[in-house]
């Protein structure tokens, strides 16, 4: 057996995790001295901006109510000519990724400080990875520039999240989690956090379901999205993230639904492959193929099961296939153009994913 061997790299990040913590937004704001803030949200989550404005009241410049998902160029190049205009000398984004992006495109530009307040599972804001789409394709960058200064969680805030998004989102937060098991730089941290995630979210989400209201169950939801987010941050992902990224940013697929319609799938075609993050899942799942537990579990929670479901036509298949495999990338298994061909098919269609053995060898996958 090796001798354990691992690097493990902090993220300088302030994290204030608790219910009703919106309330300290403005001391938030005096730490970094902040006078002229721009407030960023969905149009949906417009009501949680004007919130934001009325605390902060003469720091608040305005509110850009105009993020959307998958922080498309053209929508970033409009906030940023605002926060030119308006002299900005901080943001504050609330919301889910689609927010969070925008204000970490406008830090990549601006190295503005950013108070993100989530109010989704999504995590990407204990990262320092932006994604952002430029004529129909999305790409990813790392840098320090984008990590948020303070994250405030708010579990009052996750309260009115509707429980579909709420079962979507988090699948999202949980496939950062169950990718992080077989990154290859993945660390004992990571490893540790990833579990209790999971098993955070196994145990919230049906609750959050049937009760929509349960704060214990929002509760703990959030705190697994915080881990899953740290997960995110720290180590890379492999092929569940790509096939995401590539579906929502050329096909413009939702970004939740997508990870928890593929995550199985991706699960089945790399644990043979990840026989620790294998043993690690069996004992989250109580089960020995988490693939196919985590496919039951996603029944459960009424969630969409097809590609074809959320907007994805047959035709984008084999282009999909084809992006999947452009660009080498870490991933336990190779990524093979065919296999993951039938994987995509297979999630179009809504079908289980390929888990046994003979069912993998029929199919061609080996």
């Amino acid at each position: 057996m090796n001798p354990l061997t691992f690097q493990y790299e902090a993220l300088p990040a302030r994290v204030i995790f608790g219910s009703g913590t919106l309330a300290r937004l403005p001391e938030e704001a005096a730490r970094f001295q902040l006078r002229r803030v721009l407030i960023l949200s969905t149009a949906r989550q417009r009501r949680h901006a004007d919130r934001v404005a009325a605390l902060l009241g003469p720091l608040a410049a305005d509110v850009f109510a105009g993020a959307v998902m998958h922080t498309p160029s053209q929508v970033t190049e409009t906030a940023l000519a605002l926060a030119s205009d308006l002299k900005i000398d901080g943001l504050v984004a609330i919301g889910g990724g689609s927010a969070i992006g925008l204000s970490k495109a406008l830090a990549l530009r601006t190295d503005l400080p950013q108070i993100v307040i989530p109010s989704t599972y999504a995590g990407s804001e204990a990262t320092p990875v932006l994604g952002e789409t430029l004529e129909g394709v999305k790409r990813t960058q790392r840098s320090a520039k984008v990590l948020p200064e303070t994250i405030l969680y708010d579990v009052e805030l996750t309260v009115g999240l509707p429980v579909p998004v709420s079962m979507a989102s988090g699948l999202n937060a949980m496939a950062h989690g169950a990718e992080a098991l077989y990154a290859p730089d993945s660390n004992p941290l990571t490893t540790l956090m990833a579990e209790a995630a999971l098993v955070a979210f196994i145990d919230a989400l049906p609750r959050i379901r049937s009760r929509p209201t349960d704060i214990e169950a929002r509760t703990s939801a959030l705190y697994g999205a915080w881990l899953c987010g740290c997960c995110l941050g720290t180590v890379g992902m492999a092929l569940h993230h790509k096939l995401c990224h590539t579906l929502g940013g050329t096909f413009g697929l939702p970004h939740a639904e997508t990870h928890a319609i593929l995550l199985p799938h991706a699960l089945a075609y790399n644990l043979p492959s990840a026989p620790e993050a294998q043993r690690i899942l069996a004992r989250v799942f109580n089960h020995d193929d988490p693939a196919g537990a985590l496919d039951l579990f996603t029944r459960q929670l009424s969630l969409p099961r097809a590609l074809s479901e959320i907007g994805m036509p047959a035709t984008a298949i084999n282009q999909a296939a084809d992006l999947a495999v452009r660009n080498a990338y870490p991933n336990p298994r190779p990524l093979e153009r065919e296999a993951l061909r039938a994987l995509l098919a297979r999630a179009w269609a809504g079908d289980p994913p390929l888990t046994e053995p003979q069912e993998l060898a029929d199919a061609g996958i080996r």
